[in-house]
């Protein structure tokens, strides 16, 4: 995260190695937001899974008028990682985590206006603009759960396997 473009298009702050730590235990005790941590797959079969980490995908349960709706992120660290479908794949089984395991009926996602891979990406799993906000430059985009689209998301997501710790 010391990379400049990634923190704005993230919209994140540098932070130490300690201090991702302490946010990482902070979530792993709140009952309002789920981590994953993206691991390389080609990776894991030459490297540990400490240098096999390349993102993570976020769940965010922040909307006390509604209780089943989910804020959502997805990023992609590793700069040659980018643009081979590993942020679109994890994004799929968080949202799939989210509905099965946290009953969540729909999702937001807040992208940089710049950030046209992202939104993109949102956009072809079925997200739709909702809103945008010239000040913060960003857009909000939202996937109402449907029968249709949730057999669609069943169908990308086949070898669902997820591990909670």
């Amino acid at each position: 995260m010391k990379d400049q473009e990634l923190q704005e298009l993230t919209a994140s702050e540098p932070l130490t190695l300690e201090q991702e730590y302490e946010m990482q235990q902070s979530w792993l005790e709140d009952d309002d937001k789920c981590t994953f941590i993206v691991l390389d797959k080609e990776d894991m079969k030459q490297k540990s899974e400490l240098d096999s980490m390349i993102g993570d995908v976020n769940l965010f349960l922040n909307n006390p008028e509604n209780l089943k709706q989910g804020e959502v992120e997805v990023m992609i660290a590793e700069e040659c990682k980018r643009g081979q479908g590993k942020g679109k794949e994890a994004l799929l089984f968080m949202l799939r985590y989210g509905i099965e395991q946290l009953q969540v009926t729909s999702f937001i996602a807040k992208v940089k206006m710049k950030n046209l891979a992202s939104k993109n990406m949102f956009e072809r799993i079925g997200f739709k603009e909702i809103s945008q906000s010239d000040i913060f430059e960003e857009l909000t985009l939202q996937l109402v759960v449907t029968e249709e689209w949730l057999s669609w998301l069943l169908s990308q997501t086949k070898c669902y396997h997820i591990h909670v710790y």
